[in-house]
């Protein structure tokens, strides 16, 4: 017989800091908006291959291929939920229905309320991020973001914005909604990149 793994070995890796959630609490700022799918719109802006706007109805964006990604989430709040499966339209799908111009560095994505959060062009065309419809099979209430929130998971979860209307596709970084109020301008849980405080030369905008 072999040798039991040992009580080390059997648990999940979390990033520093990070404590084990079972379930999905609710975090957000400020009150969860009323989806009304006859005004809603994704719209693609900034610096664009063709230099126009992109847009998509809410029947149109659901339309798009729909692919899975099981990942965890790592919220700044301490607690990391662990293999969940999240369902919906690649950020690389969108990116090739609406290509950004060749000299783009970042991307804001923005949601309701004015809400938005840079990331880095790259950790945007990561094959695991997505802006997910569903979790584990099921839609997501509203409360965590329905009808679309993006999932970064190998960033903070205040990186993916639930409720998410559209991106802007940047030449340069600017610092999105926590990004402007201290938090750390790139996010990377297992380097424990919290706060402003924390960055290093090249971590954030020069200016």
């Amino acid at each position: 017989m072999g040798q039991p793994e040992s009580r080390e070995a059997q648990q999940p890796q979390l990033p520093p800091g990070q404590r084990l959630q079972r379930g999905w609490p609710v975090t957000h700022y400020g009150p969860v908006p009323r989806f009304r799918p006859d005004r809603w719109e994704f719209r693609v802006f900034g610096a664009t291959a063709e230099e126009g706007k992109h847009t998509w109805t809410h029947e149109e964006f659901t339309a798009l291929p729909y692919a899975t990604v099981v990942a965890d989430l790592h919220c700044v709040t301490k607690f990391s939920m662990l293999d969940a499966e999240w369902g919906g339209v690649p950020a690389r799908t969108v990116a090739e229905a609406a290509p950004p111009a060749d000299h783009v560095t970042h991307v804001m994505v923005w949601a309701e309320y004015g809400f938005s959060s840079n990331l880095r062009l790259g950790d945007f065309l990561d094959e695991r991020t997505v802006f997910a419809t569903h979790k584990d099979g099921e839609l997501l209430t509203a409360e965590h973001g329905f009808p679309l929130r993006l999932i970064v998971p190998h960033l903070y979860a205040w990186k993916g914005p639930k409720w998410v209307r559209g991106i802007e596709y940047m030449t340069a970084d600017r610092r999105g909604f926590w990004e402007e109020r201290g938090y750390h301008n790139i996010g990377d849980p297992w380097r424990e990149q919290r706060y402003s405080y924390q960055e290093e030369p090249g971590d954030g905008p020069q200016f």
